[in-house]
């Protein structure tokens, strides 16, 4: 059974996706402002939004004739709190190697 990340992964795996979501960490955008800073058609960044709203990266919401998108933190977040166990695993491997790399340097000094 997927897992709710792993739907925010398959969105984050394409780069159009991720340039969308750069752009909203800088603040709110309407589907035709960001369509208008990629060299696809309005309709592909629609697709685009519609991916990454299902996996709950963005939300978009109404206000008169103008349609928000706005990036969800939250979400966002889950991919960094779930990576960062590797980050852990990681820097204790590299301190392990630091500790080795220390006893075999002064097993040579004389």
């Amino acid at each position: 059974m997927p897992e709710p990340i792993d739907g925010v992964f398959a969105a984050l795996a394409d780069p159009t996706r991720r340039a969308i979501l750069d752009r909203l960490a800088s603040g709110d955008a309407t589907a035709g402002e960001l369509a208008a800073g990629f060299p696809i058609s309005a309709q592909a960044v629609s697709k685009h939004l519609n991916v990454l709203e299902a996996a709950g990266l963005i939300v978009r919401t109404r206000e008169a004739q103008r349609r928000w998108c706005r990036i969800v933190p939250a979400q966002v977040r889950s991919v960094a709190d779930w990576a960062a166990q590797y980050q852990r695993l990681w820097e204790q491997r590299y301190d392990a190697l630091d500790d080795y790399l220390h006893r075999l340097r002064s097993e040579e000094e004389p």
